[in-house]
């Protein structure tokens, strides 16, 4: 094409001056088809791949998140107090090995504590997609699920007792993650926060007396 061009031009303008001229009009013409082939369709018939930018990873939009922890998904509809929530489906759960101050209970005042509890409870799950993981029981007694709730790699029950708005309550056979919760309550009380920061009178400390090991009458909300 450039031959082409400087046998047309040099009769005119000389060769050296055709061979700037001709480099100039391929240049010209190199960036008008970029420019035509960004802003026009295709014409009909002819395809185009989608090719993905190198190192950018392209998620698929039903792409489900893997359960890292063995669990199931779940949407959280509503919270019921610091320690326990309602998800899609109407089931209730409560979650597992920890208690925060009762604020629903019945025949039972607000707790010190209690609203400060569900409050947080509510800004990190209410209508979130959480991992729901199992222990060993299924339910408790009053029909509710047990499980740890996980948001990514962050468990709900464990950073409540860390910032000393729940404490450590395990029952028995479902004692997976005890020590990380007894470890996360040293940390809050060191560090006087929550339920430790002198607000409230101290919480008594469960201590789990053996598999057989139940809550009393009265359902811990």
């Amino acid at each position: 094409m450039k031959n082409t061009l400087v046998t047309l031009f040099s009769p005119f303008t000389g060769k050296k001056r055709a061979v700037q001229i001709s480099a100039i009009i391929l240049l010209l013409a190199g960036a008008a088809y970029t420019l035509f082939s960004q802003y026009y369709p295709l014409q009909p018939g002819t395809t185009q791949q989608n090719t993905p930018t190198p190192g950018v990873a392209v998620a698929s939009p039903s792409a489900t998140p893997a359960a890292t922890h063995g669990g199931v998904f779940a949407t959280v509809v509503s919270v019921v107090d610091g320690d326990t929530i309602k998800i899609e489906g109407g089931e209730i759960v409560r979650y597992i090995g920890v208690n925060t101050p009762e604020t629903v209970a019945p025949n039972r005042p607000v707790e010190c504590y209690g609203k400060e509890a569900s409050a947080k409870n509510k800004e990190l799950v209410q209508g979130k997609r959480v991992e729901l993981e199992k222990d060993v029981s299924a339910r408790d007694k009053y029909g509710r699920l047990l499980r740890f709730v996980w948001i990514g790699d962050t468990m709900i029950n464990e950073a409540l007792v860390r910032e000393g708005y729940a404490q450590v309550s395990t029952y028995p056979p479902d004692v997976k993650y005890q020590a990380l919760f007894v470890e996360a309550q040293r940390l809050a009380v060191a560090e006087k926060r929550g339920l430790w920061s002198g607000e409230c009178p101290l919480p008594p400390t469960h201590t789990p007396k053996g598999p057989t090991s139940t809550p009393s009458a009265t359902p811990t909300l």
